[in-house]
């Protein structure tokens, strides 16, 4: 059970690809398949997400939101963010426009993210889609 959390472990932590675990398994004497591997991940990493998730740092309620544009598997897409004062990722969301109703379904889905405190500050940037009173904030 070491050997299948490690790998998993491994897998989530680096960029590491499931041949590359395989030749470190290797190293250690141990034969095991990529698909092996591929299917311990697809088992075991919500299973770990769920357990970790307990012990991350909560957020706190300072939040400071931004899009920017980004190029994701060769084509340019909005990335939307959302991250506390301490830089811990609370939410993001892409999208193909830059948009009111991309804009509103990213601050719901930010505000309704489990684990999160709701923001008694929200800094913004000037995007022209949010009402006057959320922008230069």
């Amino acid at each position: 059970m070491k050997i299948i959390v490690l790998c998993v472990r491994w897998y989530l932590r680096y960029s590491l690809g499931y041949r590359d675990l395989t030749e470190i398994m290797c190293e250690r004497n141990l034969s095991i398949d990529p698909s092996t591997i591929w299917r311990w991940v697809q088992c075991y990493a919500p299973k770990l997400n769920e357990r970790i998730r307990r012990e991350l740092k909560p957020t706190n309620g300072s939040w400071r939101t931004d899009e920017t544009y980004v190029r994701v598997a060769g084509r340019w897409t909005y990335l939307y963010r959302a991250v506390d004062s301490t830089g811990a990722t609370i939410d993001f969301l892409l999208s193909e426009t830059r948009d009111l109703t991309s804009a509103r379904r990213f601050f719901q889905n930010a505000l309704a993210a489990p684990g999160h405190p709701r923001p008694r500050v929200m800094n913004v940037d000037g995007n022209s889609f949010l009402p006057d009173r959320c922008r230069g904030v």
